[in-house]
């Protein structure tokens, strides 16, 4: 950490808001419905993250309607619904209700102490029996006059909403022109604050809501769209003008890490991180290191402004109250770490029995979501790769709002109990309850040599449909390629990574290792898989082809399972599988190098059996053979070797005589292989450790016992 040395405050500069830039296309808009319009624009503002956060804000348009019994026009609310993200919402991401019912509803307002009440009558003003459900802040929508309504939650706007000096900032940014309501929970009440507001202030062309974010509105979906986008643009480049006058956050304290470094660094921390938070859950990490993090982790100001907290909702929704800041010159201290995840839990757990009372829900996992690591970025940890990036980026915007505020006057967190009574909403815990039960291997982390191969491939889509991210390694650049695309396409680009790999280099594999530690966090399944076959003669059999045998299929081996015994190590154990073969078992004429060296193979797993199993790590063997189909190796001078070994044709006829070999006479596909590796790496076998299983449809001299 030599790097980190005191450095004077004006060597860096307040890295800038982006301004938004207006996309609306009158081509694209032309022929375009009512509807069509509020998603074009949704879909408009969604994909601008200057403008809102992931899944954040809502817009509204209503709409002319023909009630489906009475046939009589009506007057209905588009409103986006409950979940779902504006960027990439369809039509049916919407919530239809029927305006007169939504305005009738305040004769049935009870007051604050029954805001929760209200939402269950959103239902029964539902138009059409649509099934999206409405959100919570339907009523700010609503029971505004206004045609069409956005609101959105920009980091610009937002730091104003968040800053001791932010209502006064706002009225020198648009004079009367935008309101200020301080802060309410979103709800009824504030629907009603926000109308009655309005009303008393005609003219307006949005409010900011304090520490929340931004509604305004519009005629038309086009001028709605247009009126958020100036507004944005005009709280950013105040903004701007201020943070040039000085650095952000007190100036820097220490210089960030080189890169070289910080990857190194990352590889190291992140899984003795996650070992020590993943007691019940295993969990993924995410890491960050773009400007605007760095700057503010090695800030004189960090320490301060990470205590606060944050301040918008849909901030620490996904982030918790506030992050775990580290001491960057104590993180090769084990017992540090480990005593600062406890000092977090112990203070996060006071903090709930501070806030909760009778009929609350039950102190959720208490450590920390955000960690802070000056000189290196942020890490976010969740049960997911997608939520743990999602809420790094969250961070990222509390971050900015953080600079924002400071810029104009002190940064706001919002008070515990309200946090509190956010993130123990009733209507969020029973949001929480109604999302599917995990997969079995969520929050697990494979890594598969050899994964642009037949069955490393079919081993990914396995793992990858059981909830896990997946690491491929290979050496074919072209084949690697196309596997990730192909995973990608159906699990999804958050879960499934690659790199370049040679199992026979020891550089590459700890190289490989290493970015699987920084991408996700560690390792819990090894699938050694990479592979090649050869066909030769004892006389005709050459050192040079002997040596490679051994170098890819044992010493590959070897190699893939050092590096991933710290990980496992640090994790609390992990399952190594071994791709073998029959071959391992049952003498082959003609391939004596390759059947030895899978031999050798299978007994290394033995060994490391009695390696792993004091520290929870189980190594076990899946033995394939003749898996002809989807087989890179068949697909080579194998084939054609071990059809001249039998005496056959190389084509149909070779997979006839091994289908009429086996006992079941059956074809063994890689995604059997990958059914045996999927019972290995998830807790099915939890009990089992130095065994094979034998996939090949049945070959009595490869009977293990």
């Amino acid at each position: 950490m030599s790097d980190l040395l005191e450095i004077a405050p004006e060597t860096r500069s307040a890295l800038p808001f982006k301004i938004p830039l207006a996309r609306w296309s009158d081509t694209d808009a032309a022929s375009k419905t009512p509807a069509e319009l509020l998603l074009y624009r949704s879909n408009l503002l969604g994909a601008d993250l200057t403008v809102t956060n992931f899944g954040g804000g809502n817009t509204s348009a209503k709409l002319d309607g023909l009630d489906p019994l009475t046939g009589l026009p009506v007057r209905v609310l588009w409103v986006k619904g409950s979940g779902g993200d504006l960027g990439s919402m369809k039509l049916d991401g919407f919530a239809t209700l029927y305006l007169d019912r939504i305005l009738r509803l305040e004769a049935l307002y009870r007051g604050v102490d029954h805001e929760d009440d209200m939402v269950e009558y959103l239902p029964h003003c539902t138009f059409n029996l649509n099934s999206r459900a409405a959100s919570i802040d339907t009523p700010l929508h609503g029971l505004l006059p206004f045609a069409h309504v956005d609101h959105v939650h920009p980091d610009a706007v937002i730091a104003l909403a968040a800053s001791s000096s932010g209502e006064s900032a706002a009225r020198e940014v648009w004079r009367a022109a935008v309101g200020w309501l301080p802060w309410q929970r979103p709800g009824f009440d504030l629907g009603l604050r926000l109308r009655d507001h309005v009303s008393q202030n005609p003219g307006l062309r949005g409010v900011v809501l304090a520490g929340h974010g931004l509604i305004c509105w519009g005629e038309t979906s086009h001028a709605c769209y247009e009126n958020t986008i100036q507004l944005v643009g005009d709280a950013a480049r105040y903004l701007n003008e201020r943070l040039a006058r000085r650095p952000a956050f007190g100036g820097p304290r220490i210089r960030s890490l080189p890169q070289a470094e910080r990857l190194r660094l990352a590889a190291e921390i992140m899984p003795k991180l996650r070992g020590l938070m993943s007691d019940e859950h295993a969990k993924i990490g995410h890491l960050s290191a773009d400007p605007e993090t760095l700057e503010f982790v090695c800030s004189k100001d960090l320490s301060r402004l990470a205590a606060l907290g944050t301040s918008c909702p849909d901030h620490f929704l996904r982030t918790k109250i506030w992050p775990l800041t580290l001491d960057e010159t104590r993180l090769a201290d084990d017992v540090y770490l480990e005593q600062s995840l406890s000092d977090y839990r112990t203070r996060y757990a006071a903090y709930y029995q501070r806030c909760a009372t009778t009929g609350d829900p039950k102190m959720r996992d208490p450590n920390p979501v955000i960690i802070l690591v000056p000189g290196l970025g942020r890490i976010a940890f969740a049960l997911d790769k997608t939520t743990a990036r999602l809420a790094a980026e969250f961070y990222g915007n509390a971050i900015n709002v953080m600079r924002g505020a400071e810029s104009i006057g002190q940064y706001i967190g919002l008070d515990e109990r309200e946090a509190f009574r956010i993130e123990y909403w009733a209507l969020e815990e029973a949001k929480l309850r109604r999302m599917p039960k995990p997969k079995p291997l969520a929050g697990r982390i494979a890594l598969i040599t050899g994964g642009a191969g037949g069955i490393g491939a079919a081993t990914a889509d396995r793992l990858l449909a059981q909830g896990a991210c997946v690491m491929l390694l290979d050496r074919d650049a072209d084949a690697l390629e196309q596997a990730l695309k192909a995973l990608e396409r159906k699990a999804g680009s958050d879960f499934v990574r690659s790199a370049l790999c040679d199992v026979t280099d020891e550089h590459q594999i700890r190289e490989a290792f290493a970015y699987c530690a920084r991408e996700f966090a560690g390792l819990d399944i090894l699938v050694a898989n990479a592979g090649i076959a050869s066909s030769a003669s004892l006389e005709e059999t050459t050192v040079e082809l002997w040596q490679k045998n051994y170098s890819v299929l044992a010493e590959g081996y070897f190699l893939a399972a050092r590096s991933a015994f710290p990980l496992m190590r640090l994790q609390h154990g992990g399952s190594i599988i071994f791709i073998g073969s029959k071959n391992g078992i049952a003498a082959a004429l003609n391939a004596s190098a390759y059947a030895s060296a899978k031999a050798a193979a299978l007994h290394l797993a033995r060994c490391l059996a009695l390696e792993g199993a004091p520290f929870g790590i189980r190594v076990n063997t899946v033995n394939p053979d003749a898996v002809i189909k989807g087989s890179r190796i068949w697909d080579g001078e194998w084939r054609r070797e071990r059809a001249g070994v039998h005496g056959i044709d190389s084509g149909e006829a070779l997979e006839a005589h091994y289908r009429n070999r086996s006992m079941l006479k059956v074809d063994v596909l890689p995604s059997d292989i990958a059914d045996a590796v999927y019972f290995f790496a998830s807790d099915m076998s939890i009990k089992s450790t130095g065994n094979m299983i034998n996939v090949d449809a049945g070959n009595a001299q490869a009977f293990t016992r």
